[in-house]
């Protein structure tokens, strides 16, 4: 999904600036999510897309017509959920914004690797577990270990990025592209953009 398919903003962009800092409502004062939201999300960790009555005004993704005449929810709103639910996670009692764009799961992961609180095999491990999932609510399981340590970390993580390769999860050729970028990222075999 893209950024204009939306009809409302992400949580976190209701909150974080574009340079990555808390909005400002007044000279001096940051503008954070409130804790009680952040609860809300939080309770989707391990639920299905739509189960969370709470969690339906922070859902932004187009409804899907068909799956909602049968009672289900799209791919799009079952990835969005997840990454919703992770920010929740992730963002409890933190002084500074878990979202920021750019940072892919890959690169997250490798600054947790290279943290001196961690180790090298423990991470590697772990991202192994998550990388190797074949469905999104596996992924989703193993996404919350690594979340909380990403939070012990103050690790900050881009959740745009992470809702669509959730999305992308679901077909195998995309989960594959998904993969190579999270691997190369992790290696960091990537080179910093020069334009």
């Amino acid at each position: 999904m893209t950024e204009e398919t939306r009809t409302q903003p992400r949580i976190w962009h209701l909150y974080i600036a574009t340079d990555g800092t808390w909005r400002r409502t007044q000279p001096g004062a940051q503008q954070r999510p409130p804790g009680e939201d952040l609860a809300v999300l939080r309770r989707g960790i391990g639920r299905p897309a739509g189960t969370v009555l709470e969690m339906f005004p922070f859902y932004t993704c187009p409804i899907d017509d068909f799956a909602a005449r049968k009672g289900e929810v799209s791919r799009e709103q079952e990835a969005e959920h997840i990454a919703l639910a992770l920010y929740g996670l992730h963002q409890q009692s933190q002084d500074r914004p878990m979202h920021r764009a750019g940072i892919s799961l890959g690169r997250a992961m490798l600054a947790l690797r290279r943290h001196d609180r961690t180790s090298d095999e423990a991470v590697d491990s772990r991202f192994q577990q998550a990388f190797s999932a074949t469905s999104a609510a596996a992924l989703q399981l193993r996404l919350r270990g690594l979340i909380t340590q990403l939070k012990d970390i103050k690790q900050p993580l881009d959740y745009d990025r992470l809702a669509t390769d959730l999305h992308a999860w679901h077909r195998p050729e995309a989960r594959s592209r998904v993969r190579r970028k999270w691997g190369l990222d992790y290696y960091g075999w990537t080179q910093p953009s020069t334009t």
